[in-house]
């Protein structure tokens, strides 16, 4: 599958298979997440990759979008050091993109959960995934965790293409 397929392949999935991410799939799940770019080249990223069952059920309950995290059978959080890089957002939103895509490259399903808290966040669950996974606090944000594994169903690839949304030289200029 070449570059520009998996970006089109590239859906949420939320629902796996038993089957196992062997762990060929997750060491270059690993690779595509450090060859992401980073602002200055800072890397202010540091990346946790979870199977035990019992952590990633505990993860599935961070939020009320993250219950699909225990049947995934590997989870990532993904982390910043906000200290590092006033950009740390961006380039840790590149690795986690990196992931998506690679996931699919491998014929994988995964899911961005995001978990950085803003101001109208009512729940720690940031707070609460850096005490599952033993983040220490004040010094790593995270910024998502991504549910990766087997699709059990396969979803069409597609483009959102919305051209009410593009301009060209000039905004609200829509041709050439």
């Amino acid at each position: 599958m070449d570059t520009f397929d998996a970006l089109l392949a590239r859906r949420s999935i939320r629902r796996y298979t038993r089957e196992d991410v062997s762990p060929e799939a997750e060491q270059k799940l690993i690779e595509a997440a450090f060859a992401a770019p980073s602002g200055n080249n800072a890397r202010p990223w540091h990346f946790v990759f979870v199977r035990n069952r019992e952590t990633r059920a505990q993860l599935a309950t961070m939020h009320e979008w993250t219950g699909m995290l225990d049947k995934a059978p590997l989870v990532v959080a993904v982390l910043g050091n906000a200290d590092d890089n006033p950009w740390w957002i961006e380039d840790c939103a590149a690795a986690a993109e990196n992931i998506l895509v690679e996931a699919t490259a491998l014929g994988l399903g995964a899911v961005w959960c995001g978990m950085r808290e803003d101001a109208t966040e009512a729940v720690g669950c940031e707070a609460a995934c850096c005490m599952v996974l033993g983040i220490p606090v004040g010094k790593w944000r995270v910024l998502a965790l991504i549910g990766v594994g087997h699709p059990a169903a396969h979803k069409q690839p597609r483009t959102q293409l919305q051209p009410g949304k593009l301009s060209f030289e000039r905004f609200g200029k829509r041709s050439r």
